[in-house]
């Protein structure tokens, strides 16, 4: 009795140990390591790895359920692949009995790619006949020719566009159509541009139904090669680039992943990873609300403890210094010993320059920005404070003087202030100001509010241009 009761418990844990098995045979292979790997934009990322034996088999299995998508078999020496779908049959027997023929491979077990088989073979009929179509009106002589061609083109593609929305609208819960909705192109307004007003509205149109048929509840479409690329496309190319637009979006759409968590984890990584370090002054504040409502409320648990120290690190670099915000006050010393408080400067604006007389860039750019300071910002009030950021006292005071920059309040930190500073626990100016290189440069209004920051002189002169412009428009 005892031994039965062994033998049953040790089945039942065989049964639930494998969550997933993928048994794989082609007899051309008789050694080496496959590969199981699954779809990722244009990657193909790993998932698990077996031993071919001498008869050309391989398994795969998992203590847990593998994410549903598009997977493929990598075979020994990485010149094959074959692709096939995982959604929820998870115990799948693969033949392949030739790679030279891929569309001959049998799949056992799962639903999901006898669909997927049966559009491959379609495909795989019109595809010929779509590519002679056009390139035969491509090097057609006549105007007859061309009409001839493009209509026989029309045909067939409808033909293709039919057969996918009948999957669409027969299985609408099937992987297939999942995919076929993730390949879909967006429709392209109609309207012909003619005001402004209808650029406007065809924008509109286009963001509108730019995710047509995609749910943002359904995690299988994040493993497929069609789904990231649509989805960087629409932040980088389609949104507008603002802050407020992009946070209220990105909003919405982690709220409806969040019951598809492979999607939600995917999203709110590459949210993180685009704006961490945004191409776009003002994106920063993109990072620090997803640092605030997500990351330190606990909503990525997948992230290791190294990773959430860069992630915090970096927002709290971030949060002193949005656009729009006020700066920190500074309260440092001149060259004389001299108390000398950022916020003492009554100014239209004040540039904010950390700098060090021993670093490269620095050299060429302080004497461009005075130039300019002298030839155009002085005349519209324009005041420099300007922060030495290493301890080089002599060389700070010489470079001053050699480049005569007596017209600008220059300061330091002591290292008795730092050190106090660092005894109170109080955030040092190279985190209020995220110092991480020089020079660094702020451009601040009236009230020592932030208009940009880490800028160049070109973009501070552009900067000061618009915003004269807007007072003297203001004004009249």
């Amino acid at each position: 009795m005892k031994g039965i009761l062994t033998a049953l418990i040790s089945l039942i844990s065989i049964s639930a140990f494998s969550q997933y098995k993928i048994s794989v045979i082609a007899p051309q292979y008789k050694q080496g390591i496959a590969y199981l790997t699954y779809h990722m934009g244009k990657n193909l990322n790993l998932q698990d790895s077996g031993v071919v034996n001498n008869k050309g088999q391989v398994v795969f299995s998992g203590s847990k359920k593998l994410p549903g998508g598009i997977y493929s078999i990598v075979f020994p020496g990485k010149a094959f692949t074959s692709d096939f779908f995982v959604d929820k049959a998870q115990q799948i027997k693969i033949s392949l009995a030739d790679t030279l023929k891929p569309q001959d491979i049998v799949i056992e077990g799962s639903p999901e790619n006898v669909l997927f088989e049966k559009y491959q073979k379609f495909i795989a009929t019109k595809g010929p006949d779509i590519q002679r179509a056009r390139q035969n009106f491509m090097t057609a002589k006549t105007a007859a020719d061309s009409v001839k061609f493009e209509k026989e083109f029309n045909v067939l593609n409808n033909e293709i566009s039919e057969y996918r929305n009948s999957i669409i609208k027969n299985n609408p819960e099937s992987m297939m159509a999942a995919l076929l909705l993730a390949m879909k192109e967006s429709p392209y307004p109609t309207k012909v541009a003619v005001t402004r007003q209808d650029s406007i509205d065809n924008y509109n149109f286009y963001k509108s139904h730019y995710w047509d048929g995609i749910t943002f509840m359904d995690d299988r479409i994040v493993r497929t090669p069609f789904f990231i690329p649509k989805f960087e496309r629409y932040y980088r190319d389609v949104m507008p680039q603002s802050s407020d637009s992009i946070i209220k979006d990105i909003d919405y759409k982690l709220l409806l992943a969040r019951s598809a968590p492979e999607l939600y984890k995917f999203m709110l990584n590459w949210f993180t990873d685009e704006y961490i370090n945004p191409k776009y002054m003002g994106q920063d504040a993109i990072f620090v609300h997803l640092f605030n409502k997500y990351h330190s409320k606990g909503l990525t648990p997948w992230l290791n403890e190294k990773q959430m120290e860069i992630i915090t690190r970096r927002a709290y670099m971030q949060m002193a210094n949005l656009i729009g915000e006020p700066a920190s006050n500074l309260t440092l010393l001149d060259s004389t010993g001299k108390v000398r408080e950022l916020y003492s400067l009554k100014s239209p604006y004040t540039v904010v320059i950390f700098w060090d007389p021993n670093c490269g860039h620095c050299k060429e750019e302080l004497p461009r920005i005075d130039s300019v300071y002298r030839a155009n910002w002085k005349k519209k009030g324009v005041k420099i404070y300007a922060v030495l950021t290493e301890n080089h006292i002599p060389e700070w005071v010489n470079y001053i003087k050699k480049h005569d920059l007596g017209e600008w309040t220059h300061v330091y930190q002591s290292e008795e202030m730092a050190e106090a500073e660092k005894k109170s626990n109080a955030a040092s100016y190279r985190q209020l100001y995220d110092v991480t290189q020089t020079p660094t440069v702020y451009l601040l209004d009236a009230d020592k509010r932030i208009i940009g920051k880490k800028l160049t002189w070109e973009q501070i002169n552009d900067l000061l241009e618009v915003k004269e412009k807007s007072k003297n428009t203001n004004e009249k």
